[in-house]
């Protein structure tokens, strides 16, 4: 057998495979996802950040957002990042078969995505099509994203104080690329220009999704959860029952019977512990020894009248006792107010607790009533008299006499009064 122009037939399928077809995508189409690892400095230290990287298939505007993670709530902050700058979303989303959006691979485009993963698609309207295992060409425009925006952003090695300060560089970097290079099927204009024409073909943004990542945890009797290899401490009145940890990219949240109980900053690396004093608030009260040496006590940067409170606590007999029922009206009034009342003591002279919980008191008076202003047409001719005979003349019969004294006597007359 043999092939086209006497080339055998082989030689001919071996160069179509290496070959492929161009393509093409209406503004508001598609978009591309994909993830890549570069190296950074951050804060003194060379790290590996993984970095979310989406393209507009039809302007190729690029979106880049470097994240400590590839987990599954770093991808949800991805996208609502991405779709609030992009102004919306497009019909189509194409990804690789990455596992924190994929569960099952079947024959062919059929895949059974995860069940987080299809929530957010719905929120935003986004149809998800996943890529052929080892077929990179289908998603081609942001794979070459990578390596160029590599070359031009990760080389030298940028230098950063924290993730929110590198991502707000690459925004800019995007920004600028976008209308310093044109575009490559209209070289008349910039691909800034075309991703400006192509905003009004997007899904409008309709606001960020729910994105955390749910596990199940218990509660020691430290008030602590373990999550990622670190600690976070929880509301002393969860203890000994278990909780739901809510992770999103920047934080933790903690829920116990639909209530936050804990809700901290979320923290990377491992063997860390993570403490809200006022999680042990509630502990304090049968322990007010555990101020003074209590690990979550260490380095509390107190508000500065209520730190000076404190200290002039510290030096009497029953001081930490005072002090931790001051602490124990921050969890209903609030630190603002606390600190306010601890000034207002301060100015009168005194630190006790009686007096700061007493100001604190008058702060949750109600205040007066509001004046109503009567409209004149509802005002009386005649403001009514205090006088107490009237009530007599009720009792009157019809010779002039007051009814017998008694309950019968008095309801009678009234009967009679009336006319009843």
């Amino acid at each position: 057998m043999s092939g086209t122009a006497g080339q055998p037939a082989v030689s001919v399928r071996e160069a179509s495979a290496s070959a492929y077809v161009p393509l093409s995508f209406d503004p508001g189409e598609a978009y591309q996802f994909d993830w890549s690892h570069e190296i950074v400095i951050l804060d003194g230290v060379t790290v590996t950040v993984k970095v979310a990287h989406v393209r507009l298939c039809h302007s190729r505007m690029p979106f880049v957002r470097a994240y400590p993670r590839e987990t599954q709530e770093m991808v949800f902050d991805a996208h609502d990042r991405v779709f609030a700058f992009f102004g919306g979303a497009c019909a189509r989303g194409i990804y690789d078969n990455m596992k924190t959006a994929v569960d099952t691979i079947f024959v062919g485009k059929d895949r059974a995505y995860n069940r987080r993963f299809e929530q957010m698609c719905g929120h935003y309207l986004v149809e998800p099509v996943a890529c052929t295992p080892a077929s990179g060409w289908e998603k081609g425009q942001v794979e070459n994203q990578a390596g160029v925006l590599r070359r031009r952003f990760f080389v030298p090695r940028p230098k950063f104080k924290s993730f929110a300060e590198l991502n707000a560089w690459l925004e800019d970097r995007c920004i600028a690329y976008a209308k310093a290079n044109r575009h490559p099927d209209i070289p008349d204009k910039t691909i800034w220009e075309v991703f400006e024409e192509e905003r009004s073909g997007l899904v409008p943004y309709v606001g960020p999704f729910d994105g955390f990542h749910a596990v199940p945890a218990s509660v020691s009797k430290t008030c602590l959860v373990r999550f990622d290899k670190n600690r976070y401490s929880v509301d002393a009145r969860a203890v000994g029952r278990p909780v739901e940890i809510r992770a999103y990219a920047d934080r933790l949240e903690c829920w116990q019977d639909g209530q936050v109980v804990a809700r901290h900053d979320r923290a990377f690396g491992r063997g860390k512990t993570i403490y809200d004093p006022l999680h042990y608030i509630p502990v304090l009260a049968r322990k007010p020894g555990a101020l003074r040496n209590g690990a979550p006590f260490k380095g509390w940067d107190l508000p500065p009248a209520l730190h000076r409170v404190q200290r002039k606590l510290e030096r009497q007999p029953g001081g930490d006792r005072q002090m931790v029922d001051i602490l124990g009206a921050v969890l209903t009034d609030g630190l603002e107010a606390v600190e306010a009342a601890c000034a207002e003591a301060l100015e009168q002279g005194v630190h006790s607790a009686g007096v700061v919980l007493n100001i604190l008191a008058r702060y949750r008076e109600p205040p007066p009533p509001l004046t109503i202003t009567t409209p004149d047409v509802l005002k009386l001719d005649r403001e009514p008299a205090a006088n107490c005979d009237r009530y007599d003349s009720l009792r009157r019969t019809r010779n002039g006499t007051i009814a017998g004294a008694g309950r019968h006597g008095s309801t009678e007359a009234l009967r009679h009064e009336d006319g009843l």
